[in-house]
């Protein structure tokens, strides 16, 4: 399984629960997922917290992880998107005829659950947006627009459980 993750998984994590400076394993925990080819990040999603600024201009602890060498290596995802199935979530998954706004609103999650429509068996999308089933047209939840198109879509923590993250992971590595 390859778990794809929305920007909003760091971008919290990072907030909200995994401080870098709290939980440091975590951030390194992801690198070696990712090296494993269990963790990736399309790039148009990548792009959303790379770039992430300071109030001040300057970049922010997620936006340095980011940009690391090893950091992208490891889990940027190595496709590129395909134009007819981003085409068929944005129309199928949120609205026909969407308005410049309404592609604006949706960001680049058609992207994200595009990459996922390609492998819908194999590939599972990890997200902080949580379902809410009557909201419509541009303003429609991954959870919601993925369950249309059964893709699997978790969060977080169940990420956490599903791939055993612990703060001494690397300890259970050396005694493998």
């Amino acid at each position: 399984m390859v778990y794809l993750l929305d920007a909003n998984t760091l971008i919290d994590a990072k907030r909200d629960y995994f401080q870098f400076s709290r939980v440091p394993e975590f951030w390194d925990w992801l690198v070696h997922q990712g090296q494993q080819g269990n963790i990736k990040i399309p790039r148009e999603i990548y792009d959303e917290f790379e770039g992430v600024k300071k109030p001040d201009g300057g970049r922010d602890e997620l936006s340095e992880w980011a940009a690391r060498a090893d950091v992208k290596a490891a889990l940027l995802l190595d496709e590129e998107p395909d134009p007819g199935l981003v085409t068929r979530v944005t129309l199928e998954g949120y609205c026909e005829n969407p308005t410049d706004q309404e592609l604006e609103e949706m960001g680049r999650d058609p992207f994200l659950i595009s990459y996922a429509l390609l492998d819908p068996d194999n590939r599972t999308i990890v997200s902080t947006e949580v379902s809410k089933p009557k909201r419509q047209r541009a303003n429609r939840q991954v959870p919601n627009v993925c369950s249309d198109f059964g893709i699997r879509c978790i969060n977080n923590f169940d990420l956490i459980v599903e791939l055993d993250f612990s703060t001494n992971w690397q300890d259970k590595l050396d005694k493998d």
